[in-house]
């Protein structure tokens, strides 16, 4: 069997291509091949915008992903579970937040830390959440005059 040297080439640019294209996958879905680590868990009463691969970060740097996410038949909260980064230790009297990247962006979570000298453990719940906020009730409340001072 005789191949051409285009077809060699070809077929090489072919290979590159989908490693390229699987590469960008993994890290657009923010699977990580080195789990490390450890979980938090909170109940967020929306969670509009966020799914499981979200940036979980914190002062702006991202420190871990949203890991998980179901619905709590009971409360009707989203329970969440945010993978966060070894090494990084988060106060245990702190918050976190669903937030908007802007007016087209996208969201993500963000943890504002506290002041507290204990920290959180693997498996350990944050209390103090805040969810979503959607941009068209806000916009719809504001138009329709329901927010004015009276």
């Amino acid at each position: 069997m005789s191949h051409s040297a285009t077809e060699v080439v070809m077929g090489g640019g072919v290979l590159a291509a989908a490693l390229a294209f699987g590469l960008y996958a993994v890290q657009s879905t923010g699977l990580t091949l080195n789990e490390s680590g450890y979980d938090l868990r909170a109940s967020f009463r929306s969670l509009e915008g966020v799914n499981v691969g979200t940036d979980v970060r914190l002062a702006g740097v991202k420190v871990g992903t949203v890991s998980g996410i179901e619905l709590n038949t009971e409360t009707y909260r989203a329970d969440t579970v945010v993978a966060i980064n070894n090494g990084i230790e988060i106060p245990d009297d702190s918050a976190i937040i669903i937030a908007s990247e802007g007016l087209l962006g996208g969201n993500y979570v963000e943890i504002s830390p506290g002041g507290s000298p204990f920290y959180f453990s693997a498996g350990d719940e944050i209390l103090d959440t805040q969810g979503s906020v959607s941009l068209l009730t806000l916009l719809l409340k504001y138009v329709g005059g329901d927010g004015g001072s009276e």
